[in-house]
């Protein structure tokens, strides 16, 4: 099948080869026609490195089929994506759960497909620090900016590692709709921050550290490219610091055409969010701390992958 000899291309030593760049070209054009998406800078298992718990849970129940959603009795695979619970062949205490640094809110398309999300996985593996909006119902977010942002790529979008940067601006700004607005009292907090820094003015390293620990929740939109358009111009989304991922490839087996790779899906986007906000705003080393969030992602990832391939050869 088409992805078989990408899959040799890609580890056959000759891909350097000058003479074989039309080859390649051709295998990864057909590729794309079974809309898998898989980055040349992956191997056959993007994610063997990662620290899983034991998917044989998953294991079982893909032999023995779709079962019941324990909350409204749909027949569903592995989970229910309307209720956010396993179904009843997948027993909760044996999906691993993952502790985050902050929370997350998920604003989902309302044309969304609710099979094809992926925001479900995190609700699911992460359900004390995630929360999921049906837009156009999503809370109100302009008294928070100074502690909240949006990973959306844009124009003025910062990286991670700005944060920190970025958002001490908008604390010493305080939470201002409009210049209009800030002839207003500031907020205790704000004051006391402002205090804290001019009697410690050599202390602007830590301190920016600390702005950018002051982050307390990430927003993430959960839609096609397409219809995101709708969502990020609504106005309680207007002034949020945006953050852009722009090092990582996707491996969703339904990546949009016409969409760079650095698209990513939802639940990959809050992965490597988290990673990256852990090892640069924490300071702290990453050692697998959040690849759980991966469970039913790497799980499914493998099936599409195995099915797709095993459908060429026949």
């Amino acid at each position: 099948c088409c992805l078989f000899q990408l899959t040799m291309s890609l580890n056959s030593s000759t891909l350097l080869n000058e003479e074989n760049a039309q080859g390649l070209k051709r295998n990864t054009e057909c590729l794309e026609s079974l809309e898998l998406q898989t980055p040349s800078s992956f191997q056959d298992n993007p994610f063997q490195q990662l620290q899983l718990a034991s998917q044989e849970v998953l294991e079982k129940a893909k032999k023995s089929g779709r079962s019941k959603c324990p909350r409204c009795n749909s027949s569903r695979m592995f989970y229910c994506y309307t209720c956010f619970v396993p179904v009843e062949t997948v027993p909760t205490k044996e999906i691993p759960t993952v502790k985050l640094p902050l929370k997350i809110d998920i604003i989902k398309h309302p044309n969304e497909t609710d099979g094809k999300s992926t925001a479900v996985h995190a609700k699911l593996l992460a359900p004390d620090d995630v929360t999921i909006y049906k837009y156009p119902c999503i809370p109100e977010y302009e008294e928070k900016r100074h502690e909240i942002a949006l990973v959306f790529p844009g124009p003025n979008s910062v990286s991670v590692k700005e944060i920190a940067f970025h958002l001490q601006k908008y604390t010493k700004k305080g939470v201002c709709a409009s210049d209009d607005d800030c002839s207003r009292e500031p907020l205790r907090k704000q004051a006391k921050i402002e205090a804290e820094e001019e009697k410690n003015p050599n202390e602007c390293i830590s301190s920016s550290r600390s702005e950018g620990s002051r982050l307390k929740k990430i927003i993430f939109i959960d839609s096609t490219w397409n219809q995101t358009n709708k969502i990020i111009t609504d106005e309680r989304l207007q002034g949020l610091l945006q953050i852009e991922l722009k090092t990582r490839k996707t491996c969703f087996w339904r990546h949009q055409k016409g969409k760079p790779d650095t698209y990513l899906s939802t639940i990959e986007a809050i992965y490597y969010f988290l990673v990256d906000y852990h090892q640069e705003i924490l300071k702290e080393s990453y050692e697998g701390q959040y690849d759980n969030l991966l469970f039913f992602f790497s799980f499914m990832h493998t099936l599409i992958k195995d099915a797709k391939c095993c459908a060429g050869k026949e």
